[in-house]
């Protein structure tokens, strides 16, 4: 079967255990990190059975699946999310799989940030390198308080990871992460409010809905310590358009380490965030490592084998077949 896998921006899919699970196959991957038009994409994935996604790199709708007749399959890694229209797929005939979610990249990213983005590693070792020595003065992140909105997989390790840093931790969400977090040992905070107000450093751990998009506000923002740090591995459109920049600009919060943005890949290096002198920014590696890559495309290199073994498994549009 003819199988194209685009947006492997690092070309590193070949070099993975797991994709010996398509010998046999033929195989076309893509490594452009510039985004494909529609024509460009229908002249990629004309003659392809089945398309391996990488997370929501690629955007599938109706418009690009009507010019696919061939194509009979896309496994996605991990979860099927809002970059693939469903509903489109199943009325066109394509079956959509999809595989597992991971937490450990995406925690241990944002613990890395939490650290350098308090030591402020990266301008130390920039000056270190231009010859200058001990230019600032970072922070030990023991005794902050770590503030965690979503205390789900991710938020968990999280306050794991603070506990072993022994710094207490601060939790908002709904009410089952609020008494999940008090059951751990940690303190709900009494009041949205008081969660920005209290956190010294605050992580986003939450799911994008239409619940979440846009509910971190720059009234929210404004009420963080000036000395606060803002951490967002989660998504870009948690936060309202603009607030993070203005919140910081007004000087609360003090900084910000992100690895997620609205768009998405962010090539213009004038970017703000990217220029901005207290934000720790990072091209969205929360998933990207080889442990969570040999995951992600093991599930769907597996489910693409199933599927034209005539077995289909973690079909997520049953209709469809």
């Amino acid at each position: 079967m003819r199988i194209v896998i685009p947006d492997d921006y690092q070309n590193a899919i070949r070099s993975l255990d797991c994709f010996a699970l398509l010998a046999g196959h033929e195989v076309t991957l893509h490594h452009d990190v510039q985004p494909a038009s529609l024509d460009e994409l229908v002249a990629r994935f004309i003659d392809a059975d089945a398309l391996v996604l990488t997370r929501e790199r690629t955007r599938i709708d109706a418009a690009l699946l009507a010019r696919l007749p061939r194509l009979r399959l896309i496994s996605q890694t991990g979860k099927v999310s809002a970059h693939l229209d469903l509903t489109a797929c199943t009325a066109h005939g394509v079956v959509v799989t999809e595989g597992r979610g991971s937490p450990v990249a995406p925690a241990e990213l944002a613990w890395s940030l939490i650290l350098a983005a308090r030591r402020q590693l990266v301008p130390a070792i920039d000056a270190f390198r231009q010859g200058r020595w001990q230019v600032n003065l970072g922070q030990a992140v023991a005794g902050q308080t770590l503030g965690i909105w979503g205390y789900g997989k991710i938020g968990q390790r999280l306050a794991r990871y603070a506990r072993a840093f022994d710094m207490p931790v601060l939790v908002w969400g709904s009410a089952a992460s609020r008494e999940a977090a008090e059951a751990d040992g940690h303190r709900a905070a009494p009041s949205r409010e008081a969660f920005f107000a209290e956190a010294d450093i605050l992580s986003l751990n939450l799911r994008l809905s239409d619940s979440t998009r846009h509910g971190v506000t720059l009234e929210d923002l404004g009420r963080m310590k000036p000395d606060a740090l803002l951490v967002n591995v989660s998504r870009a459109e948690l936060i309202a358009p603009g607030a993070l920049l203005q919140a910081l600009d007004a000087g609360r919060p003090g900084f910000a380490a992100v690895d997620v943005y609205e768009q998405e890949p962010l090539l213009d290096p004038r970017h703000p965030l990217l220029t901005h002198p207290r934000v720790l920014a990072t091209p969205h590696l929360g998933y990207v490592e080889k442990q969570g890559y040999e995951l992600y495309f093991g599930d769907a290199f597996e489910n693409v084998v199933a599927f034209f073994d005539g077995a289909p498994k973690n079909v997520a549009n049953p209709a469809a077949l």
